[in-house]
């Protein structure tokens, strides 16, 4: 059902009449006050601005009401700008007794009692449309989110057929860098720090880690201490991810590594076929890390 879009009554016509009558004391002043109001400003300079500060916002105004069909959204606007006003400093010079910075103020106060119901209004409305627009984009998000994921899980079965495993080791570096960057984890690609290669690094949860990617045979205890070594000597508090899309041996699982959690090839397809969300499943491991002291538990013994 369409919203009905609640009118601007007589009495508030009347009573943004009075306000933008006195709110200015030079003309000119008010006349850049509702250029910056309207969004069809060209009904500004179709006034006859030689006319007393009265005439002229009766002209324009009576106008406006006259147009709804061009004007309405523009005179909405220059009310909500009057409800807004609080800056009466202009007044001060030509203001001897406070009288016209009084009126100024009591007219802008009317305009606002007689806008409440209408205002509030207007704020629901735009509230429920600013949760509608994001209900979609989320709808959006997620069906892009399901096309992404497919294209790259038909891109790491392309990888997986690769008989060459060096090319498959940069292949899969890439591949990598596209699945952390659809799940805005600032990924950045390989590079080299005092001589020592690193496949990558990703931030998550306000916590820098590096990326080791391995998909050869099962990682052993070897593996293990060299990329911890890499983690614990680059960074203060550390952190790294080993993915070993063939696993670890259990030698190595037995052993006591604290700075680095592991993803296999079931935990990278878990997260292709939509069943777990990266940032979710990184959460989930670095969690079960630090309650058990196990840094390799696959997608399928975490919900088991």
């Amino acid at each position: 059902m369409m919203e009905e879009k609640k009118k601007i009554s007589p009495q508030q016509i009347i009573a943004v009449k009075e306000a933008l009558s006195v709110i200015y004391w030079k003309k000119e002043d008010l006349q850049q006050f509702i250029k910056l109001s309207l969004d069809n400003r060209t009904i500004v300079a179709t006034i006859n601005w030689n006319l007393t500060k009265r005439e002229i916002v009766k002209e324009l105004i009576n106008r406006m009401v006259s147009r709804l069909d061009i004007y309405e959204n523009d005179l909405i606007n220059l009310v909500f700008a009057v409800i807004d006003f609080n800056d009466f400093g202009n007044l001060s010079y030509w203001d001897e007794d406070g009288s016209k910075t009084k009126k100024a103020k009591e007219a802008v106060n009317s305009l606002r009692n007689s806008t409440k119901g209408y205002t509030q209004t207007n704020k629901e409305q735009e509230e429920a449309k600013a949760r509608r627009i994001k209900a979609e984009q989320s709808v959006k998000k997620a069906l892009s989110l399901e096309e992404e994921l497919s294209q790259l899980k038909n891109e790491f079965y392309e990888i997986a057929i690769n008989k060459n495993f060096n090319q498959r080791g940069f292949q899969l570096e890439k591949f990598l860098y596209k699945l952390f960057l659809l799940y805005d984890l600032e990924p950045k690609g390989s590079f080299k720090i005092n001589g020592e290669q690193i496949d990558g690094a990703f931030t998550f949860q306000n916590t820098d880690y590096l990326l080791e990617a391995k998909w050869a045979k099962e990682v052993n205890r070897s593996d293990l201490a060299t990329f911890c070594y890499k983690v614990e000597s680059k960074f203060k508090n550390a952190a790294g991810l080993l993915i070993s899309i063939d696993g670890v041996t259990k030698e190595a699982v037995s052993s006591h590594f604290k700075s680095i959690i592991i993803m296999d090839g079931v935990d990278l397809l878990a997260v292709l076929d939509h069943r777990i969300s990266l940032s979710d499943l990184l959460f989930k491991k670095r969690r079960k890390a630090s309650e058990t002291g196990n840094i390799y538990v696959n997608f399928t013994a975490l919900f088991n």
